[in-house]
């Protein structure tokens, strides 16, 4: 089924000979089988412009606003990565201040870097049984919003990468008393709509009244890669200033084939949307049914951890078999999305084969019965040691490298992340501590690659000299 806006484009593509870019004049296919070439136009008369929209684009932007209840959406072709970039310049001026989820994604902080921020964060409880993040409660952010009332916007993850999802109503509710923005960063939870909530997927951020939201739709919806949306609410967001800041992190060349995947996202949604969510829930619950009899098979959500939840997306399935069952994984035929520590994360959506999700229980349950105990987590989340400058100062100083062990007490002078998920064990400008240098140590222990930005490696740090 063809959407609205490609309908439109492969229209303008047939009226004229292309005397503009792209370079293939829609003649010559960049690769074998890309055959959405066809419709990969520029901004050409009645194309529209994403950065100034009030055409087709404009239109296409609208439906996906209507489908969510926001009261704007902006099409993104540079992932979630681009709507937090300029989402939080555009509420938090140069050098201000900002209250920031600790477990946000390192596409956060490099806005906190590229704006000079200043950040005090909110660090949820750590899951032990699995080393992650928790719900955050409300009642440390009501603490923050009190502590720094110079504070421009807060700016909170949920669901996290690996499904847990925070008190979101509650949250805003608390940051608009004050006049507060709320941005969340949804992008693991695009799959949170109005259609969705009677089958389980409750608590998303639009409705939930946060005032910026930006949401990946191809990490769990049929998107192509790179595709997102950034949605607003209330009047706390002057939506001219996402515009401005939208038109300095986004590419000026927007790729049409992935605005048509997002405007064709939407008509799916739209037309086939509550049945196949309806059939996706009754995979979920099959899995989960089967994963309730394993004993040596630990699956996040299903333990007595989801007591602490807010709420928890069952899409995720995070399973704490280590680098040994990823392997085993792969093995019998499954690439799994992630392999952290002693975590293995399944992603699943609405798309998937209708027997995708009992296959891999099968094999799971095989493997559980044979299974060995499960390898522990360890230390994998450390608290952020005292920031003694922001990460754009840390960056700016000179630095020099050193073995871990030796940087305790010292300053980072770089981030430190496993990836995915993207989260900071340690960033620029905090003080180096002996959990983070455990952290790191447990995981390169558990096979797991840490990535540094600049001048560290494995075992080293760079450090403010």
């Amino acid at each position: 089924m063809q959407s609205i806006l490609q309908k439109q484009c492969e229209q303008l593509a047939a009226e004229r000979y292309p005397l503009h870019m792209p370079g293939h004049k829609r003649r010559q296919p960049p690769a074998p089988g890309l055959s959405c070439y066809a419709f990969d136009l520029t901004e050409i008369d009645g194309a529209d412009d994403l950065h100034d929209a009030d055409g087709i684009l404009a239109q296409a932007m609208g439906r996906t606003a209507a489908l969510y209840g926001s009261a704007r959406c902006w099409y993104l072709v540079g992932g979630s990565t681009v709507g937090l970039l300029a989402g939080i310049r555009a509420v938090a001026p140069f050098g201000s201040e900002v209250i920031v989820a600790r477990g946000c994604h390192k596409a956060v902080y490099h806005a906190l870097e590229l704006g000079h921020l200043t950040a005090h964060y909110v660090t949820a409880p750590v899951v032990e049984a699995f080393g992650v993040y928790g719900s955050i409660p409300p009642a440390a952010v009501e603490a923050a919003l009190a502590a720094h009332p110079r504070a421009r916007c807060v700016i909170l993850t949920s669901p996290t990468y690996e499904g847990v999802q925070s008190d979101v109503a509650a949250m805003a509710a608390l940051c608009h008393a004050r006049g507060v923005p709320l941005l969340v960063d949804e992008a693991h939870g695009a799959h949170y709509l109005p259609f969705a909530e009677p089958l389980g997927w409750r608590g998303g951020a639009v409705a939930a009244g946060a005032d910026l939201v930006v949401q990946s739709a191809h990490k769990t919806l049929p998107s192509l890669t790179q595709t997102a949306w950034l949605h607003r609410n209330g009047t706390l967001v002057d939506p001219a200033a996402v515009d401005r800041q939208l038109d300095v992190f986004e590419t000026s060349s927007p790729s049409y084939p992935l605005l048509v995947s997002l405007d064709g996202c939407t008509g799916w949604l739209r037309e086939n949307g509550p049945a196949a969510f309806a059939a996706w829930r009754a995979r979920l619950d099959r899995f989960a049914a089967a994963a309730r009899r394993w004993h040596n098979t630990p699956v996040l959500g299903l333990g007595p951890e989801r007591r602490d939840f807010f709420a928890f997306d069952d899409g995720k399935i995070l399973l704490r078999i280590g680098a040994a069952g990823a392997a085993q994984l792969r093995a019998a035929g499954f690439e799994p999305e992630m392999v952290c520590g002693p975590n293995v994360l399944a992603m699943t959506s609405p798309c998937d084969d209708g027997d995708a999700l009992d296959r891999l229980a099968a094999w799971l349950g095989e493997r559980d019965a044979a299974a060995p105990p499960p390898p522990r987590a360890g230390a994998l989340l450390p608290a952020p040691g005292p920031a003694r400058c922001t990460i754009a100062e840390a960056l700016d100083r000179p630095a020099a490298t050193m073995p871990l062990a030796e940087a305790v007490g010292k300053t980072a002078a770089e981030y430190v992340w496993a990836y995915p998920p993207g989260v900071p064990l340690v960033a620029p400008g905090e003080q180096v501590t002996d959990a983070f240098v455990e952290a790191a140590g447990a995981l390169t222990a558990a096979g797991t690659t840490l990535h540094h930005s600049g001048g560290g490696g494995a075992g080293r740090l760079a450090v403010l000299a």
